[in-house]
């Protein structure tokens, strides 16, 4: 039998009645259960998974830097040894020599990164023709995986049969096997600095794009009422009001590369020699070569502390530049 138009309508004037008839309080509870415990319900799997992954074990790593631990020596007794690992990894001077080679990473590449990004960013900002598939072209880097990257680049660094050597000797003169960027003590930090410039300048482009974007026309209109150059447009308007972007994209590209590991094992391996052994390759070789687990989660926690401590007042002063 067909559906006609009287048995819709009283169809929804029945919902309706029924909707009317319901208590109020019913309306935010499911079951008996508040719209406060509904939200802990959903939310307490998340949180059971964070404190399993992250807060675990950082708990567990603090415990074993405080032992004699050795993880290829499950069962031997574990013996307390106070701040001995801490003060070990603070006298070592082969950490120091690796810190020293991962601040000269975080420097480089952050300002390499810094100029070359914002100068793009500022030149698409202008909207050009077919601006839209160089900026696609541009973010290409930034969507291959480190191991594809690495890889490729290693390729190309070959003093034999690698492109980028063959373009040096083109603008020099140098014969291409002359030199090798990898196996040299000189070059090789450089050739790691070049790659991840090349990988994650697009992502601070974006960052500082951002920041371009979202200054307001009638902030340049009002200055070109002034007579305003675009040199002091520029240094008066643009970089004071994407410094937070700009700040924001230091942030995350100093935590990034101060983790650096993949890129490095990838291209170096850590040489020639202890040449460009960043800490995360130091703290890999103290937990899983050297197997002194309980040395290596000092220094894990050092390093934490340590960047923790820096990102927390970086991030102050990025508060500051927002609220003036």
């Amino acid at each position: 039998m067909p559906v006609t138009d009287t048995d819709t309508s009283l169809l929804d004037k029945a919902a309706a009645k029924a909707v009317r008839a319901t208590p109020a309080p019913l309306a935010f509870r499911v079951r008996g259960l508040s719209d406060r415990s509904i939200a802990w319900l959903f939310i307490t799997p998340t949180i059971a998974l964070l404190l399993a992954i992250n807060i675990f074990p950082l708990i567990w790593a603090v415990y074993l830097s405080f032992t004699n631990f050795r993880a290829n020596r499950p069962n031997a007794e574990i013996d307390g040894v106070g701040l001995t690992n801490y003060q070990r990894v603070l006298n070592d001077p082969d950490i120091w020599q690796a810190m020293q080679t991962t601040a000269h990473f975080v420097f480089w590449t952050i300002l390499l990164q810094m100029l070359i990004g914002f100068a793009l960013a500022y030149l698409i900002d202008r909207k050009f023709r077919g601006h839209a598939f160089w900026t696609t072209v541009i973010l290409i880097p930034m969507m291959l995986s480190p191991a594809v990257v690495g890889n490729f680049w290693r390729f190309l660094y070959q003093p034999q049969i690698g492109l980028f050597n063959y373009i040096y000797s083109f603008f020099t003169g140098v014969p291409p096997s002359s030199f090798e960027m990898l196996g040299s003590v000189a070059l090789s930090p450089w050739a790691i600095i070049i790659v991840d410039t090349w990988m994650w300048t697009p992502y601070v482009m974006l960052i500082c794009l951002a920041g371009l974007r979202s200054i307001p026309d009638y902030i340049y209109e009002a200055a070109e009422v002034d007579r305003a150059s675009a040199w002091r447009q520029f240094w008066s308007i643009t970089v004071p009001m994407a410094l937070p972007f700009i700040m924001l994209a230091v942030l995350f590209r100093a935590i990034e590369n101060f983790k650096m590991f993949d890129m490095v094992v990838l291209l170096t391996g850590g040489g020639p020699g202890s040449t460009t052994e960043v800490a995360s390759i130091t703290l890999k070789r103290e937990a899983f070569e050297s197997w002194r687990t309980g040395r290596a989660s000092a220094f894990a926690i050092i390093l934490f502390v340590a960047v923790f401590g820096l990102a927390n007042i970086y991030v102050k002063a990025l508060n500051k530049v927002k609220q003036r």
